[in-house]
């Protein structure tokens, strides 16, 4: 007895000839989306629009408005520091805000496209030199203020 030959993964996603009707003609189906593909489409649906979503750069302080469910109730609660680090692009996009409370400095870090941020504003541009601003966990007081930038809008 001989081995029956190998399926394909192509040939998993395609309908056979003995399951198909052929009585009468259906309306062309969708595309079959396979692999990265799919999960392309996937993604460029979760995005948030470009209207949603103001350009922000590092060193921007920014209001960001994290949904926090209690119990049966969903607010909106505000959150306001300044951007010390973006990373990735796409769904995936982050950034880092960090601010002072109570004497101790607190940084979280957000997903720009996931449903729990509900907004973010930016209220001030900043004016650094650095992608990266972690050197303002070091400092104390004035020190970590960040010059203003007036060329770009708000």
């Amino acid at each position: 007895m001989s081995a029956p030959p190998p399926i394909s993964p192509d040939a998993l996603d395609e309908p056979s000839v003995e399951t198909e009707s052929s009585a009468a003609p259906a309306e062309p189906a969708q595309p079959v989306l396979k692999g990265g593909a799919l999960i392309e489409a996937f993604e460029r649906q979760q995005l948030k629009s470009a209207g949603d979503l103001p350009d922000i750069f590092v060193g921007d302080t920014v209001r960001v408005g994290v949904k926090i469910s209690e119990g049966g109730k969903e607010r909106v609660q505000p959150y306001e520091g300044v951007v010390i680090a973006k990373r990735h692009s796409g769904l995936h996009e982050t950034i880092t805000v960090r601010r002072i409370f109570q004497g101790i400095g607190v940084e979280r870090v957000f997903m720009l496209h996931s449903p729990q941020t509900a907004s973010v504003k930016v209220r001030r541009r900043g004016k650094v030199r650095r992608a990266k601003l972690f050197y303002l966990r070091n400092r104390v007081g004035k020190a970590t203020r960040v010059k203003q930038r007036f060329d770009r809008d708000i």
